[in-house]
């Protein structure tokens, strides 16, 4: 049964019947899930295929990088931008300086543990971090990031990855790949969380929908 003005069947799910749904206005089977089916899938708003990207630099870190390295309390009084040069200083004071614009961090178990401050995942946005590499993170965080539009990775196999090379990231695929042509895989991230950073964090996403709904 479908509600009035829809045609019968537009809401079947593709999971339960193996047929690809589209919401109106889509075009069928653009929203299959890529791990399902083997389709290419980017979130609303993005071209086919935009999720595979190359050339990130690593930047590598140990375990237990809590949100006090990552936004040191002693700044917490000051903006954003007064945070985000002092981020991760206290293990690699050359980070914030040098971290170029599309470039990941790549840590040890327990990322992001201690307290709930958003700042510790805005001061990597800030900087330009394309992405977080870490077999585990702390459960605020993880949340606060995916707001905040960071992409976390989780992977078990973060610790092959190497201090200065360059890695490809496939969403699609939910891999990353080293300089070396070893493939990584990741933990599956629900759809809704990858538009969520392809929007650049939620607030930003919520005005998109408002905007089209205007």
């Amino acid at each position: 049964m479908s509600p009035p003005g829809r045609p019968k069947g537009e809401y079947r799910s593709a999971r339960h019947e193996g047929a690809p749904v589209s919401p109106p206005g889509r075009t069928k089977g653009e929203y299959r899930i890529a791990r399902h089916e083997g389709a290419p899938v980017s979130p609303p708003g993005r071209p086919k295929g935009e999720y595979r990207s190359a050339r990130h630099r690593v930047w590598t870190f140990g375990d237990d990088i809590d949100t006090d390295v990552l936004a040191p309390g002693a700044y917490m009084k000051l903006g954003i931008d007064g945070i985000a040069p002092h981020c991760l200083q206290a293990v690699r004071p050359e980070f914030a300086a040098q971290v170029q614009p599309g470039d990941v961090l790549v840590a040890g178990a327990n990322f992001g543990i201690g307290s709930s401050r958003e700042q510790a995942a805005a001061a990597l946005v800030y900087l330009g971090v394309r992405a977080v590499i870490a077999p585990s993170y702390s459960g605020l965080y993880f949340r606060n990031a995916f707001n905040l539009g960071l992409l976390l990775l989780t992977c078990a196999r973060a610790g092959e990855l190497v201090d200065g090379e360059s890695v490809t990231l496939d969403l699609q695929a939910l891999t990353v790949t080293s300089a070396a042509g070893v493939m990584l895989p990741c933990d599956p991230i629900p759809e809704f969380l990858l538009a969520m950073v392809a929007a650049g964090g939620l607030l930003k996403q919520l005005r998109q929908r408002m905007g089209r709904s205007a």
